[in-house]
């Protein structure tokens, strides 16, 4: 489609994974677009496991970028809820007609998100930590701690949980909270374990959260979200150490009835991914401020439960950069939130009931173990399927809402 809205440059500020995937539809949307980086290298290697749900594949197929996922995902058939009893509590999925979730490690998708931005061009700037921004009305200069700027029609902040953007967009923005769990997890080459056959498995123990899954060959994931009273940075997680976390787990697990014990006891210290504290973010009241404006977790932070940060930042990258094709860059920015902010509020509400069932104290484990599995029978997944069924038409011209 033939772009007509007036943006021709922009800069997008943070080189995780929403910030190259803006940075792609921007391109396709005939912006010039450069992503810029605080830290000096990539981020090979860090962080643990996520899933990219139907939805998220839309978005990226609809800038015809969804190879990026389908080329390393494992599909995830359906999500097993069990108890730490054992208990088979409740399965659910998208509806069939739906594409299943992908299982992927979070460093294998920023490599291929990296991969195909540099295919198509896109410039990655890194060693750019951003120190503050300036609206000139005719543009927006953005400053960097190395002493360079750089300018354009627009700016993106696309940096994160903790977005140097937000609080230059609105000084009174929120900070995150610290949700009370601490996260780890680990990727077995050889588990010793019979394939869940695509199911991924969320067991409520009783000291902590287990998650699992064990693929069609040798090779299985786990994770943790273990309780824990005081926040600490995941720098503070990490410089506890792997060997304490490692005792640490097996003694939280040791009563389950789950496959926590087991896993964990056959993983070396080594492997383990200390994935620090899980972060609720407050509402952000202000998206945008003049010349820029936000997405992914710098706007509408998902907590992991919700499996679906990474899907609805990438909704929200192709989103704007649709409107910004279409209508001049004020209305793109108010018909971007217009259309963004429902959806990804109603998503971040769920996970944070998600959330409070994992931190539950002993008679909320019983009230919840028993509830569950009759509520759970009651859920027609069609109306829980709003939030994998979701579709951006690319070829459809953004109009301003009323």
């Amino acid at each position: 489609m033939t772009r007509i809205g007036t943006v021709r440059t922009a800069l997008v500020i943070g080189g995780g994974i929403a910030g190259p995937v803006a940075a792609m539809a921007l391109h396709r949307a005939g912006i010039e677009a450069a992503v810029y980086e605080a830290y000096d290298s990539t981020a090979d290697g860090v962080g643990g496991a996520m899933t990219i749900a139907p939805n998220g594949q839309n978005a990226l197929d609809a800038i015809g970028a969804g190879a990026v996922v389908r080329d390393i995902g494992t599909p995830v058939t359906a999500m097993g809820l069990r108890s730490w009893t054992g208990k088979h509590l409740a399965q659910f999925a998208p509806p069939s007609r739906l594409p299943a979730l992908q299982f992927v490690w979070r460093a294998d998708f920023y490599r291929a998100v990296y991969a195909e931005a540099e295919r198509r061009s896109v410039p990655i700037h890194h060693g750019k930590r951003l120190t503050h921004a300036t609206d000139t009305g005719s543009g927006v200069t953005a400053h960097f701690a190395d002493g360079t700027r750089a300018d354009a029609d627009i700016l993106i902040g696309a940096d994160g949980i903790r977005s140097t953007v937000r609080p230059l967009i609105d000084p009174l923005a929120p900070q995150p909270n610290y949700a009370g769990l601490v996260c780890f997890g680990a990727r077995m080459d050889r588990s010793g374990l019979p394939s869940t056959n695509g199911v991924m498995y969320m067991c409520f123990g009783k000291r902590a959260f287990f998650g699992y899954q064990v693929f069609d060959d040798p090779s299985a994931m786990w994770f943790v979200n273990l309780p824990h009273g005081l926040p600490m940075t995941v720098a503070e997680a990490r410089a506890i150490g792997a060997e304490h976390w490692m005792r640490t787990l097996r003694t939280a697990c040791a009563d389950d009835r789950t496959p926590a014990l087991e896993m964990i006891s056959r993983t070396d210290p080594g492997r383990l991914l200390i994935t620090g504290p899980m972060e609720n973010m407050p509402r952000v009241p202000t998206w945008t401020r003049g010349r820029m404006t936000l997405i992914g977790d710098a706007a509408h932070a998902a907590s992991s439960s919700s499996g679906q940060g990474a899907s609805i930042a990438t909704e929200s990258a192709v989103e704007l950069a649709r409107c910004l094709r279409d209508l001049p860059y004020d209305q793109a920015f108010a018909t971007y939130e217009q259309l963004r902010r429902p959806r990804v509020e109603r998503i971040i509400r769920l996970g944070a009931r998600t959330n409070s069932n994992k931190t539950a104290g002993p008679v909320g484990r019983v009230v919840r173990d028993l509830v569950m599995p009759a509520a759970m029978k009651l859920v027609n997944p069609e109306k829980t399927a709003w939030q994998f069924d979701h579709h951006i038409d690319w070829n459809t011209k953004a109009a301003p809402l009323t």
